[in-house]
C-alpha cells in the first residue's frame, strides 16, 4: 500500500480537486455548533495548504456523525477560514446545481467545504449515482481521509471509478508509520492490545504474532483468556465461545517464541461506575460479584519494564475502563511508560488515542494514528478500500 500515487506525484495547479477529509471532529452535546477538538482539522492542513499554494482550485468534503443525525459542518468551515486565513465558502449541499455552478466560477487558490456527506443515505451505500454526481465537475480525486480509508463509501471509493484518485500527506504519513513500525521495526517489537472483546481483536491478534517479539494483553478481554485457562473470573466480562480460540492464540504464541503476557493481577470492582467498591486482585482470585476492571500493580510493573525494553511498540487498546479515573492507573501508566520510553511509540487511534490525548501524551509519540478501525484494519494485515482504489505510482 506503499506505492499509491500522492498529491506531489501530479500536477495540481489550475485543477479542480475534490479533496475527502476526516472533519468527523467532536461538537459540543447541547448545540452541535461548536467544535470542542479541532485536532482532525488541524491534520489535513498540509494536503489543504499545499494544493492552494499549487494554485488548485480546492473542495473539500467529508462526513460528520451518523446517517439520519444530518449535523452540519458550517462549523468546520468557520474553523478552517480561521486556521487557513483565507476565505472557505461553505456550500450548503454536497451534490446539486449549487455545487456544479460554485465549481465552473472557482478561480485557483479557492477553497469550499461541501455539507455533511451523510446527509445523504447514498453516501455509506457507495451508490454509483450519487459518486458519479460527487465526482461531476473536477478534474482529480484526493484522499486525506485516513479515518475513512476501510470503509468502501462512495466518497472514499465510488468517486475513484470516475476521476483519477490520489492520496494526501495524511494518509501517505499514516500508511508510512504504521507499515514501518509492524512490517520494519526497531526489535524488540511489543504489541499491547487491550479492548473488550476477544472477537473483534482475533484478527490483529493473530497477525501480530506473526511479527512481534512479545505481546501484552490487556482489557477486558483477558478474562477470556483466564477462564480458559481455568482461573476464576467473577463478574467479568467473558465470551465463553471464544475460549477455545483464546487458547490457540497463546499455543500459536508458544510456537512462534513470542512471550505472550497476560496480567498477573487486576483492579475488581463491584459495578463499573465512579462510586464502585474495588481493590487489587491476583489472577484466580476474582470473587463472585466482582469484574476486572483495570490490570494491578504487578502487572502495570511487568507491562511498563518490557514496554522499557523495547524498540517499537504498537498500541491498540487501553488496559482497562480509563475513562472512570478510578480505573484509569494502568491505561495511564502504560502511556507514561511509552512517554519516557526511548522506542518507536505507533499508537493505533480510536480509545487508545483518546487515552493519550488526556493524559496530555501526544507530543511525546512516535506516531499517534487519526484512524482508530483503518489501524486495527491495517494491523489485521487487511486491505483498506479507500487506499487500494488510489493509483499506484
Amino acid at each position: 500500500m506503499l506505492n499509491k500515487k500522492s498529491v506531489k506525484d501530479i500536477e495540481v495547479g489550475g485543477k479542480k480537486i475534490l479533496v475527502r477529509c476526516d472533519f468527523n471532529v467532536p461538537l459540543d452535546r447541547e448545540t452541535k455548533t461548536k467544535i470542542t477538538s479541532d485536532k482532525r482539522i488541524i491534520e489535513s492542513l498540509k494536503t489543504i495548504e499545499y494544493l492552494i499554494n499549487a494554485g488548485a482550485r480546492v473542495v473539500l468534503c467529508s462526513h460528520i456523525g451518523k446517517t439520519g443525525q444530518n449535523i452540519s459542518l458550517k462549523p468546520v468551515a468557520i474553523r478552517l477560514e480561521e486556521l487557513l486565513g483565507k476565505e472557505v465558502t461553505f456550500l450548503n449541499d454536497c451534490i446539486g446545481d449549487e455545487v456544479k455552478n460554485y465549481v465552473k466560477k472557482m478561480k485557483n487558490g479557492d477553497v469550499a467545504l461541501l455539507e455533511n456527506l451523510r446527509m445523504h443515505e447514498e453516501e455509506e451505500a457507495n451508490d454509483e449515482k450519487f459518486a458519479r454526481e460527487l465526482a461531476d465537475g473536477f478534474d482529480i480525486f484526493v484522499n486525506d481521509a485516513f479515518g475513512t480509508a476501510h470503509r468502501a463509501h462512495a466518497s472514499t471509493y465510488g468517486v475513484t471509478k470516475f476521476l483519477p484518485a490520489v492520496c494526501g500527506f495524511l494518509i501517505e504519513k499514516e500508511l508510512l508509520a504504521l507499515y514501518k513500525g509492524i512490517n520494519e521495526p526497531v526489535r524488540p517489537l511489543v504489541a499491547i492490545i487491550g479492548g473488550a472483546k476477544v472477537s473483534i481483536k482475533i484478527s490483529v491478534l493473530t497477525n501480530l504474532l506473526d511479527k512481534v517479539d512479545t505481546m501484552l494483553v490487556g482489557g477486558a478481554m483477558v478474562y477470556t483468556f483466564q477462564k480458559a485457562m481455568g482461573y476464576s473470573v467473577g463478574n467479568s466480562l467473558v465470551e465463553d465461545d471464544k475460549m477455545e480460540i483464546a487458547l490457540e492464540i497463546m499455543k500459536k504464541a508458544e510456537e512462534k517464541g513470542v512471550k505472550f503476557v497476560l496480567p498477573v493481577d487486576n483492579i475488581v470492582a463491584n459495578e463499573i461506575s465512579e462510586n464502585s467498591t474495588y481493590h487489587n486482585a491476583k489472577m484466580g482470585e476474582i470473587e463472585d460479584g466482582m469484574a476486572g476492571v483495570d490490570i494491578g500493580e504487578e502487572t502495570i510493573k511487568m507491562f511498563t519494564e518490557e514496554i522499557l525494553r523495547a524498540g517499537t511498540v504498537v498500541w491498540n487498546g487501553p488496559v482497562g475502563v480509563f475513562e472512570i479515573p478510578a480505573f484509569e492507573r494502568g491505561t495511564k501508566a502504560i502511556a507514561l511508560a511509552l512517554a519516557e520510553s526511548e522506542a518507536v511509540t505507533i499508537i493505533g487511534g480510536g480509545d487508545s488515542a483518546a487515552a493519550i490525548e488526556k493524559f496530555g501524551l501526544e507530543d511525546k509519540m512516535t506516531h499517534v494514528s487519526t484512524g482508530g478501525g483503518a489501524s486495527l484494519e491495517f494491523m489485521e494485515g487487511k486491505d483498506l478500500p479507500g487506499i487500494v482504489a488510489l493509483e499506484d505510482k
